[in-house]
């Protein structure tokens, strides 16, 4: 099932073999950036991180991805969450794109 994305605050994606590649664990992020069970998904290949708590979190959720090995548009990306709240978007991994 895709993941349903928020309108309100900004959310990563990013590529669950990128994710598992580079080693990231979850109660590392669950812990620096507070994260609940609905703020941290994982469906149809993609790692889902948000709604964030705060925008403010965002830079430093990617300076920390970066850091990490991972690759901005090439292992994740963020969605903005600035969308009208009548409009639903939803995400998964696209097929043969788990590399």
């Amino acid at each position: 099932m895709a993941l349903e994305l928020g309108h309100s605050r900004p959310v990563v994606l990013i590529r669950q073999s990128a994710f598992e590649r580079v080693g990231l664990l979850r109660s590392a992020i669950d812990a620096r950036y507070n994260l609940t069970d609905e703020e941290f998904r994982v469906a149809e290949g993609l790692v889902a991180l948000g709604p964030l708590p705060t925008e403010d979190s965002l830079p430093q959720l990617i300076e920390d991805l970066e850091a990490s090995g991972l690759v901005y548009f090439d292992d994740f990306f963020d969605m903005s969450g600035n969308w009208p709240e009548w409009l639903s978007l939803y995400a998964r991994g696209a097929r043969g794109q788990e590399t």
